[in-house]
């Protein structure tokens, strides 16, 4: 696998188009990273990492994340979508970091101060690489 990011947003857009309660995603730093702001942002219900090294059940590290749905059944994520891959990196600056769908989405980016929102990299004054839209 090349982009571990790709592979967990498209295991969190298969997941709610079918409607799963949850979905198990290899854990990393970074993805962990991004489930917190998912949760924060309310995107998701929440995450555990469960499993890993000394526990015979679960040998690998995984994020079990709990998908939100709204009072009727419809997705709380509506749309998530790769913006900066291996193959094409892209960055803005403290000033240009541009709004997800006129400010209804969430950007994450990956700056020198960690993993953050769109708009909390525009409050901190720094830019960096876009990871991922949220809508």
């Amino acid at each position: 696998m090349t982009d571990p990011i790709a592979d967990m947003l498209t295991r969190i857009r298969n997941a709610t188009q079918a409607r799963h309660a949850r979905v198990d995603i290899p854990a990393s730093t970074l993805k962990v990273e991004i489930a917190k702001i998912l949760e924060h942002e309310g995107y998701i219900a929440g995450y555990k990492v469960v499993g890993g090294p000394g526990d015979a059940e679960q040998p690998f590290a995984v994020i079990r994340i709990a998908l939100k749905y709204g009072p009727r059944g419809e997705r709380v994520i509506s749309g998530i979508e790769r913006v900066s891959r291996p193959g094409r990196r892209v960055y803005f600056g403290r000033k240009d970091v541009p709004p997800v769908l006129a400010g209804l989405g969430t950007s994450i980016l990956t700056t020198s101060r960690g993993v953050m929102t769109g708009k909390d990299a525009v409050k901190n004054g720094v830019g960096g690489e876009v990871l991922c839209n949220v809508w």
